[in-house]
């Protein structure tokens, strides 16, 4: 008898929950910290989402790659995503930096500075629609410009950018999924991976180089996958999380800078060849937010990116604030 009423009762509790079943349309998302939305805007309508961050960091590395601590430094910024549908299946837009550097033990920038600008461009493959198995996916071409100054500094907080033209290519998917009490659980998976050019470089620079130098560094091809979920707590509040894996291959840079005294009084050398590189990193993140959306169509976002697993990468902590408006 137990038995049955056990059985009638999950019967009556399943029931009640697809009663409950919350609708796509009555979800209200901002968006996870990393993952951007595979999902194309209809033609006419933009979305603006400006965001803040501080990249807290420390540490050094060995020969090997092996991280030690050492004093904190602060990278301060802003990204926003400006986009906006030209067609129902084709987004368009860019995603201006600006960027304040507080290194440890070293003067602080100058001023706050432009860093690299990305162009992005995004075609819908396929859109999500009610009761399919296929998930919205899309494709994704994004060039960065070199528009951050990365050479030919007055101090090394100075360089904002790469100096390198990248093109990204990426694959984006959002898929819904109906939790057992009625609640969306909204997925992601975003794969990216980067080509950069080779840069000139003179002087001063964000690859180390020092006054002097001339010659050229060779940015490491990058790979990125972020894997990121959203919550529908209630209407107004999710709950967001971003597992992302990066990984850089080596950057080299080969030129020469003046040359010095030799042995012999009168052996003067015009220029000494240099070489140097970073090795491969790789990192793994995670990054917990907590989504507020004041309706369906503007919503905010606190949340953290943490990095303490990785190889030639420094451990950071990184909070950010973003707000998401779609017009």
């Amino acid at each position: 008898m137990r038995r049955t009423w056990l059985a009638w009762g999950l019967l009556l509790a399943s029931a009640a929950a697809c009663a409950d079943e919350e609708a796509r349309e009555d979800a209200w998302w901002t968006g996870p910290m990393l993952a951007p939305s595979a999902a194309t805007l209809p033609q006419g309508h933009a979305l603006l989402e400006p965001s803040l961050f501080d990249d807290v960091s420390n540490g050094h590395f060995d020969s090997g790659g092996d991280r030690h601590s050492g004093p904190y430094e602060h990278d301060l910024g802003s990204l926003t995503y400006i986009l906006y549908g030209l067609t129902d299946r084709v987004t368009a837009g860019l995603i201006p930096r600006l960027l304040y550097n507080e290194p440890a033990g070293a003067p602080n920038s100058a001023g706050v500075g432009l860093g690299d600008v990305t162009l992005q461009a995004v075609y819908g493959l396929s859109q999500y629609q009610d009761g399919s198995s296929i998930p919205a996916i899309a494709a994704v071409l994004q060039e960065t410009l070199p528009t951050g100054s990365y050479e030919r500094l007055a101090r090394p907080s100075d360089g904002y950018g790469a100096g390198a033209y990248t093109t990204g290519l990426a694959l984006y998917s959002q898929d819904y999924f109906w939790m057992p009490n009625g609640r969306i659980l909204r997925a992601r998976l975003d794969l990216t991976y980067d080509i950069s050019s080779s840069v000139s470089v003179h002087d001063l620079s964000v690859y180390v180089t020092s006054k002097g130098f001339a010659g050229r560094a060779w940015p490491g091809n990058g790979f990125t996958a972020d894997a990121a979920a959203e919550y529908s707590l209630t209407r107004n509040w999710v709950l967001a999380l971003d597992v992302l894996y990066q990984r850089n291959a080596n950057t080299t840079v080969s030129g020469s800078v003046p040359g010095s005294l030799g042995a012999a009084a009168d052996s003067l050398s015009a220029t000494a060849p240099f070489q140097s590189a970073t090795g491969s990193s790789r990192s793994i993140a995670f990054a917990p937010a907590v989504e507020y959306n004041f309706s369906s169509k503007v919503g905010a976002l606190l949340g953290v990116r943490i990095i303490e697993i990785g190889r030639n990468t420094a451990a950071s902590l990184t909070p950010a604030v973003a707000l998401n408006m779609f017009l």
